[in-house]
């Protein structure tokens, strides 16, 4: 029995305790209810649509590669729309953005030291074996780039300088890989010193080289932080009770990262050798014909250089992940949208008078 009256204490005890939390809570509720709406009930809110234009350096930064980050440049241009809020006779207002633009750009690798590849079992036209070697120095591969952006930025404005942070989305929709670098072919023999600088054999030494090939940039989350200030302001007034347009000026700096590795990875080679007897004219009694070769194929036309975001060496990828980065200057135009604004003598109030007072005479009359 004194069990079962202790236990009977101890709910009591509890439901007590759990209505007390939940007027507490209740409480802190309507005050901060309270609060917001004395806060937002003198709030201004303006409305701007406008564009932008920014350029700046851009860079592609492997993780855990050979390579270091790549140099280049980018612009862009887009349109916007900001609200901006705050208390009325304020300095501070708080800002919203967003938008949609196109960013383009070009950024390049480079790499001093060598890279080899090489093509086995090949007869020269002694009928002799040989290892065709394919040496490639100076290379430089360059990424061209157009990219859908669309920001999304929220902020803080005081007097004639603000704050925006945020978070941008990239959609890489067109990207071409350039590749250039000298090679150097030779012959490699068993019992013969490498034979070299032999035109008949397609043997040259420090030969340029190019190729282009499209490719692909996932797409991208990027967070964004642009700090600035405004450097003019131009007001309309075209009569009393006709809204005011206002421009605004601003020019900032910015500093873009991307959060996701955008580069799809490949397993093919950085250099490439394809298969040179593809012809059937190139095949006497099922064995390759090293005239017709040699007179009418260049080795070098079979040496395909694929970017190098894209391949593996060694059996390991160009890096475990690419993030691009971006620091400049941006450019914006604001232009407020119109808004009701007050009036000296309004159309409707100045009607009501002329009324009243032509009922004022009739009566009188």
């Amino acid at each position: 029995m004194y069990a079962l009256q202790n236990r009977v204490q101890r709910y009591y005890k509890k439901m007590k305790n759990t209505n007390n939390s939940v007027k507490k809570h209740r409480t802190y509720l309507v005050l901060l209810f309270t609060i917001l709406f004395s806060g937002s009930a003198g709030a201004v809110v303006n409305n701007y649509m406008g564009a932008y234009a920014l350029v700046g350096e851009w860079s592609l930064r492997p993780s855990k590669s050979e390579y270091n980050l790549s140099y280049g440049v980018a612009g862009g241009l887009g349109f916007m729309y900001e609200m901006q809020a705050g208390a009325k006779y304020k300095p501070t207002r708080f800002l919203l953005d967003i938008g949609v633009g196109a960013l383009g750009g070009m950024t390049s690798f480079g790499q001093s030291s060598n890279e080899t590849a090489v093509l086995n079992g090949q007869k020269d036209l002694q009928d002799e074996l040989f290892d065709y070697v394919y040496d490639i120095k100076n290379r430089h591969d360059q990424y061209t780039d157009v990219a859908v952006q669309v920001p999304l930025m929220v902020g803080l404005q005081h007097r004639k300088f603000y704050m925006l942070v945020g978070a941008k989305f990239n959609y890489h929709i067109y990207t071409i890989a350039n590749t250039k670098a000298n090679i150097t072919t030779f012959g490699q023999y068993e019992k013969i010193p490498d034979l070299r600088d032999m035109p008949e054999y397609q043997f040259f030494s420090d030969k340029p080289m190019r190729s282009s090939a499209k490719t692909e940039l996932d797409w991208d989350i990027v967070a964004s932080f642009e700090i600035g200030g405004r450097f003019g302001v131009i007001t309309e007034e075209k009569g009393y009770d006709v809204p005011k347009r206002m421009m605004e000026l601003r020019l900032a700096g910015f500093v873009d990262y991307g959060l996701r590795d955008i580069h799809k990875k490949g397993n093919n080679s950085g250099i490439s050798t394809e298969e040179i007897f593809y012809d059937t004219r190139k095949y006497v009694n099922d064995k390759p014909n090293p005239d017709y070769v040699y007179q009418n194929t260049s080795m070098i036309d079979n040496l395909k250089m694929n970017d190098i975001m894209s391949t593996e060496k060694n059996g390991v990828p160009f890096a475990k992940a690419v993030n691009s980065m971006m620091i400049g200057l941006k450019l914006t135009i604001l232009f407020q949208l119109p808004e009701p604004g007050q009036c000296v003598l309004c159309k409707d109030g100045y009607q009501s008078i002329i009324n009243s007072s032509r009922g004022r005479l009739k009566y009188e009359e």
